[in-house]
């Protein structure tokens, strides 16, 4: 998975998580000492219950893993309900039985309270993420695909995918990428081939956008996390495009891109506003 597709949201669950994992072996209920007796018996932890452990503490942990689970493989779904989906209901049941079960205790133990706080932030985390624009920034910025090179050098991502690197063979449709620009974004202009000679005209549809024979595949990247749809138009994702990783686009689709990921699958980026191109 791709750390950069992962959102602050999910950073707030990941942490609830392992919240939740040291707090299952602390003392869940508070036991009043007398002094100079040993009572270290008496303390318990929810791993000596197997009811309060697996539907608390393994529910929400479980709940997490599959929230983030469902960041790398989008749309992927089990029964017919997408992971995502799966892991919010989990990470909500763990914490209305986490409510319910220390209202009805009548001394909640260090394990307990930190057990609540975690399941509040956790059940938090994975509702309000998708509705709240400063969670679903980035957990990690997107480095800017051109920064600290000279004029004319290539960018090399992680993995070596997308944007090709020095001695790397060049796609013979797609020319070398060099500084970023924004999508869209006029080309130079074609020099003359020699002096006194006059370049070619522009075909006059050229400078429209064009058809499908006028694209030229080109290298980008997305500021933030973009869901990448299929070319039949299905609604459900087949993949995330992640900031800090360079595509290339193959086509243009109406107001869209074809792009093609890591992996060689293509689909529709139906958002192309603020990418940069190679």
């Amino acid at each position: 998975m791709n750390i950069r597709s992962l959102t602050r949201g999910d950073g707030v669950v990941i942490g609830a998580a392992v919240v939740l994992f040291i707090a299952s072996f602390l003392s869940f209920i508070s036991v009043d000492c007398p002094s100079g007796v040993d009572c270290s018996s008496a303390e318990v932890n929810a791993w000596d219950s197997l009811p309060t452990v697996m539907s608390i503490y393994i529910a929400g942990i479980i709940g997490a893993a599959l929230l983030i689970l469902s960041r790398g493989v989008p749309g992927r779904k089990v029964a017919g309900i997408e992971l995502g989906q799966f892991g919010v209901a989990l990470t909500v049941f763990a914490l209305w039985t986490m409510f319910w079960t220390i209202i009805d205790m009548n001394s909640a133990g260090a394990g307990a309270i930190l057990g609540l706080l975690g399941t509040i932030a956790l059940a938090g985390g994975a509702i309000a993420t998708p509705l709240v624009p400063a969670l679903k920034a980035p957990l990690v910025g997107a480095p800017s695909p051109g920064a600290g090179q000279p004029y004319g050098m290539q960018p090399q991502p992680q993995g070596g995918y997308g944007y090709p690197g020095a001695g790397a063979q060049q796609p013979s449709y797609g020319g070398q990428p060099g500084q970023p620009q924004p999508y869209g974004a006029q080309q130079n202009a074609p020099q003359p081939h020699a002096a006194g000679q006059p370049a070619a005209a522009v075909p006059a549809d050229a400078s429209q956008g064009g058809g499908a024979s006028d694209f030229t595949p080109f290298w980008f990247a997305v500021p933030v996390a973009r869901p990448l749809y299929g070319e039949d138009g299905s609604p459900t994702p087949i993949a995330e495009l992640a900031p800090g990783t360079w595509y290339l686009a193959v086509e243009q689709r109406g107001p869209g891109l074809v792009a093609q990921t890591q992996d060689g699958r293509r689909g529709v980026l139906q958002d192309t506003t603020g990418i940069q191109r190679g």
